[in-house]
């Protein structure tokens, strides 16, 4: 197979990128070093790109691999055959592959391996033959015997049609046009075991649905209810159509041709062998077609297409899961405030923590304003506040979405009132606090709190860097999917970790205060390395220039190239440090500089020192770079020896220094007030937050506690979609309509198209 080839034609680039990226990632390359610094090579595939391209790399491997080892098996075997050897050669696919091999493959023992150790075999190719002419006693009479346990003609024929049955399951033609007939017509179908009872799956209390059609969501959801033993699920198939197919290619065409076709029945029906009106051979093959379908066929096909349904469902879900996934981390901070984290609860308090703009936490506290309580203890609570806010200059309230939050954000907004600083608040979607607040993680940061003030402090700086925060969390746990704890858990694991991986490198992040689960993430750098890079900044101070990374305990040359243009230093010893440069271009850049004539300083070029006359002339520094054509910049890259793609990079990265790539993402939603759902009237225009995105719409935060639903058929009426993340992407802030208040279930229908 032309691995290179097909996964060209699959992400549709060239063959030479995919080949210039294969050979980086086998000289142990990570994917954002790939597509950051080596666009050049690869013809700037992306991030996206570089992981479908690694993924069907490993998988079209894992395939040459098993096809070598089934050639061998066969081969042992001696029945290999030039066109055995081109079928193989020719499958694309693990179950195509498998088709091939089922017959080859060692069997346990089965009810026709039993068959032939009782010399059944040649009578089963007798029959399959329909060339006899003799009656089925005369033809079976000779393979009675006692002694191997067949003691009549009948108990013969039961053998050899276990034969022949085997024989129909293990051919690959029927199992690969039986497979693509049940996807095609054939329909997932679901009950309720007990259709009286109250659940969350009455909608698949007597569901159909087309294989082709059905949405992934619904398969999880099923799969879901049955895995709770609330719902019986089977897969239905044109049985009648498929024995037919079968009946046509293993019985002989006079005899097919005489019979006639009865509708909704098999063209030859099931019957005692010698006592219908078709010759005896072809009944017994008919009657094998049945039992070989029914007992072999379709109950592994009905496996096969449910695996592949989930798999196809799993798959989406972990792309939308990812794609939310991606949005969350990519929240813009709300730097420069001191925030009041806020973990809200009922009988055990509501735990506070102070947090300055640089995270360091400066005071906890544990106060009761919600129920059950009292007067004297919402004063109590207020007292706290009003304390903490004055003392500190807290201007920012970052408040959980979980238990009590409601309750919690009412007092919050009595308390604004109240005061005469200026403080605002937001509601946090605080998924994962918990697993985070009892991780050993959670512990070594801050031994000295319990877990409640540990989660407060996350909710805190949740806002302050959402990304250095959700970093210390599983990705699973943030719960911005759906069904994410019915899927595949390794395969949800990888992919979550490549979208933080991402994530962080997109970002960068900066050497001297990123904490060790935040650089584990960095192209290049392991979970021992990120500690190790931590000890030694603990133990030798800040670095003052990349290069001394080489310094860190097993941090070698090539997780050096890999990792040190993700790492920043601000304020260090080279200006460079603090930009996305990549140090094996520091000398190209430098020329760069020199050839315009242009310094740089602490803060970039834009820091550099200049003359009134010359920025009058437009002869400033950042004038001088824009000011490259695109005829220059070729000319330009060749003298300087590198690529136009990062000599393009290079000068954005001059520009704009440690730019931030969240600057660009909405800005969250500060409150000061509070609505309640029934407040809410039909037709009222609000601006919200999208706090989820799954299959079928997308969840907003209108600040009611309670998100309202924008069903995918709401989201707009200028074009068809196929999915909401056409349209939206967790954290958008978007402007809704109220177009439907249900009270007694909680729920809030929203519309976007206004």
């Amino acid at each position: 197979m032309d691995i290179i080839g097909k996964i060209a034609g699959e992400i549709e680039v060239k063959p030479a990128q995919v080949e210039a990226a294969v050979a980086l990632l086998d000289e142990g390359c990570t994917v954002p070093f790939i597509a950051r610094y080596r666009k050049e090579k690869t013809g700037a595939l992306t991030d996206e790109q570089l992981r479908k391209l690694s993924e069907r790399l490993t998988y079209l491997r894992n395939l040459e691999e098993k096809k070598q080892t089934v050639i061998t098996s066969i081969q042992e075997q001696e029945k290999m055959t030039p066109e055995l050897m081109k079928e193989i050669e020719a499958a694309e696919t693990l179950v195509a592959l498998e088709d091939i091999y089922r017959p080859y493959r060692p069997k346990r023992r089965t009810r026709a391996t039993i068959a032939k150790e009782a010399g059944l075999e040649p009578l089963a190719n007798l029959i399959l033959l329909q060339m006899t002419t003799k009656s089925i006693e005369e033809e079976t009479s000779s393979y009675v015997n006692q002694e191997k346990g067949i003691e009549t003609v009948e108990a013969a024929i039961a053998g050899a049609s276990d034969i022949i049955a085997e024989s129909i399951s293990d051919s690959a033609d029927y199992r690969t046009w039986i497979r693509e007939k049940t996807f095609k017509e054939g329909s997932v179908k679901s009950v309720a075991k007990d259709a009286e009872a109250k659940s969350v799956y009455e909608t698949y209390y007597d569901f159909e649905e087309k294989v082709s059609k059905i949405t992934g969501y619904r398969i999880l959801a099923i799969n879901r209810g049955e895995k709770e033993k609330i719902l019986t699920v089977k897969v239905t198939a044109p049985e009648i159509d498929i024995i037919n197919y079968i009946e046509r290619e293993m019985i002989a065409e006079d005899v097919v041709r005489s019979v006639k076709p009865v509708k909704d029945e098999c063209l030859i029906r099931e019957g005692k062998p010698g006592e219908t009106d078709i010759p005896w051979t072809a009944q017994v093959i008919a009657n094998a077609v049945v039992d070989s379908y029914d007992r072999l066929i379709a109950p592994a096909i009905e496996r096969d297409i449910r695996s592949e349904l989930t798999e196809k469902a799993e798959d989406g879900a972990i792309e939308v899961f990812g794609k939310n996934l991606t949005q969350l981390l990519m929240q813009p901070p709300i730097s420069g405030q001191t925030v009041l984290g806020w973990d809200p609860a009922f009988r055990t308090g509501c735990k506070l923590a102070v947090v300055d703009p640089t995270g360091k936490v400066l005071d906890t506290a544990v106060i009761y304003p919600t129920a059950p309580t009292n007067e004297k203890k919402i004063a109590d609570a207020k007292a706290v506040l009003k304390r903490f806010i004055k003392k500190y200059g807290i201007t920012l309230i970052s408040c959980g979405n979980g238990t009590a939050s409601r309750e919690s954000e009412q007092i919050i907004v009595e308390l604004l009132h109240e005061i005469p600083e200026n403080v605002s608040y937001i509601i946090t979607n605080e998924a994962g606090a918990s697993v985070y607040s009892a991780s050993e993680l959670a512990t070594e940061e801050f031994p000295e709190f319990d877990v409640g003030q540990r989660s407060a402090a996350s909710i805190a700086r949740r806002v302050q860097d959402p990304l250095a925060e959700l970093v210390k969390i599983d990705p699973k746990s943030i719960g911005v999917g759906q069904y994410q704890h019915d899927m595949n858990q390794k395969k949800l694991g990888e992919a979550l970790g490549g979208v933080v991986e991402a994530a962080v490198n997109k970002v960068g992040v900066d050497l001297n205060t990123a904490s060790a689960p935040l650089l584990q993430y960095i192209s290049g750098i392991s979970k021992p390395v990120a500690k190790n890079i931590v000890a030694y900044r603990e133990e030798n101070g800040s670095f003052t220039e990349r290069k001394d990374l080489l310094k860190v305990p097993k941090l070698g040359a090539k997780a050096y190239e890999q990792c040190a243009g993700f790492l920043r230093i601000i304020g260090g010893k080279n200006p460079l440090d603090a930009t996305a440069v990549h140090p094996e271009s520091y000398e190209a850049t430098e020329k760069l500089l020199k050839k315009l004539d242009v310094k740089l300083g602490k803060a970039g070029i834009a820091g550099a020192e200049m003359n009134m006359a010359e920025m009058a002339m437009g002869r400033d520094p950042v004038s001088r770079l824009k000011g490259i054509t695109v005829g220059e910049k070729k000319k330009l890259a060749n003298e300087l020896g590198i690529g136009e793609m990062t000599l393009s990079d290079i000068i954005e990265e001059l520009l704009r220094p440690g730019r931030d790539p969240r600057e660009d993402m909405p800005k969250p939603i500060l409150r000061s007030d509070v609505m309640e759902m029934k407040d809410l009237e039909v037709g009222m225009v609000l601006k919200g937050t999208v706090r989820n995105v799954i299959d079928f719409g997308a969840f907003v935060d209108i600040g009611v506690h309670q998100d309202g639903l924008v069903h995918i058929s709401q989201l707009t009426n200028k074009k068809f979609i196929k999915h909401p993340l056409e349209v939206v992407s967790v954290g958008d802030i978007v402007e809704v309509k109220i177009i439907n208040v249900d009270m007694e279930k909680g729920r809030i229908g929203l519309s976007m198209i206004l």
